[in-house]
């Protein structure tokens, strides 16, 4: 693959005004993944787009089987698609198993600008307490509904004691992982203390954004020393649960790259859709993180052989520092 990126043709919508396709994916790269990592790469060719994987930028530690780095480029497929849509723009998506990512071919169509096309900068992982007041049924139906097909679907957890239920699941999974060293020290290799970390990497877990201050490194890594643990974590994660109005369980059909990335389409189109109703959503995916833990909680949901991929709260909260993302010429291949 040739990494030298050269000037690229522009794509013709319905209007027969020339689209610029670096803005598809600079959309594109607005969307959530594990640990802020960015695990992908775009090639643009001939009216197509291929996302690919970015395998340096893997998490074998939290995510051995990179399912999370799959699921993180169906989130980046839909806001690809989404801005297609609204750039007047079709895009047909399939998974190319010889580059073993997706590629996203594009011709004309009708200009459907949404509502989630704008919501797609100002989504955000909001990792903060929540209000805990319920949610509407219009706004639970409109959540359900954004998720269906595809191959995955949504579990919606509203039951209070159901929520308690998924806090002791994510404790149980703190537990394990705070119990690996290989995985505490992966985590703290993507955290950036500070705003001039972040914005060197573009990437990676801002403190602000966790709700911890703009600290220097060695300050922040004294801080974890003495605080990071999974008593701590678990108080912080339990009581935001409960801050929550519902929890979200994104369930695969199989347990295939395909459906993985399927699912990160279904949890980036709640996730737009739950910005547009100012709704904030935060991932909680520790049951599912740990292979073990990730049964139980299959067997607790009654999903039989279907995998629960993500696990989202979601709630009435505040706006949080935003996190950064990387130059669009950095995943352009």
């Amino acid at each position: 693959m040739n990494d030298m990126v050269g000037p690229v043709a522009p794509l013709i919508s319905r209007t027969g005004i020339p689209f610029d396709p670096v803005e598809l994916v600079r959309q594109a790269t607005l969307a959530a993944s594990s640990h802020n990592t960015q695990p992908w790469k775009f090639k643009i060719e001939a009216g197509n787009i291929f996302i690919l994987p970015d395998l340096a930028r893997r998490c074998p530690a939290v995510d051995p089987d990179d399912h999370h780095l799959y699921a993180s480029l169906g989130c980046a497929a839909e806001n690809l698609l989404v801005a297609a849509e609204s750039a007047g723009l079709r895009g047909h998506l399939a998974f190319d198993p010889g580059v073993s990512g997706l590629r996203v071919a594009l011709d004309s169509a009708p200009s459907a600008r949404s509502d989630l096309f704008d919501a797609i900068p100002r989504r955000q992982c909001s990792r903060s307490d929540y209000d805990a007041a319920a949610l509407s049924a219009a706004h639970l139906r409109a959540l359900e509904a954004s998720t269906n097909g595809d191959g995955a679907s949504v579990v919606m957890l509203t039951d209070r004691r159901k929520m308690e239920d998924v806090a002791e699941y994510v404790a149980a999974g703190n537990t394990a992982q705070f119990n690996d060293p290989a995985w505490a020290a992966e985590l703290k290799s993507w955290i950036r203390f500070n705003a001039r970390e972040a914005t060197r990497s573009g990437d990676g877990l801002y403190g602000p954004v966790m709700g911890n201050p703009n600290v220097p490194r060695w300050l922040g890594s004294l801080f974890m020393r003495f605080t990071f643990s999974a008593s701590a974590q678990n108080r912080k994660d339990i009581g935001q649960i409960r801050s929550s109005s519902a929890v979200a369980v994104i369930v695969s059909e199989a347990d295939d790259k395909p459906h993985w990335i399927a699912a990160g389409r279904a949890f980036e189109r709640l996730a737009l859709r739950a910005t547009t109703l100012e709704l904030r959503t935060a991932f909680i995916n520790q049951p599912v993180e740990v292979p073990a833990l990730r049964a139980q909680f299959a067997a607790y949901l009654g999903i039989g052989n279907r995998r629960p991929d993500l696990i989202v709260r979601i709630g009435h909260g505040p706006t949080m520092p935003r996190s950064l993302r990387r130059p669009v010429e950095q995943v352009l291949v």
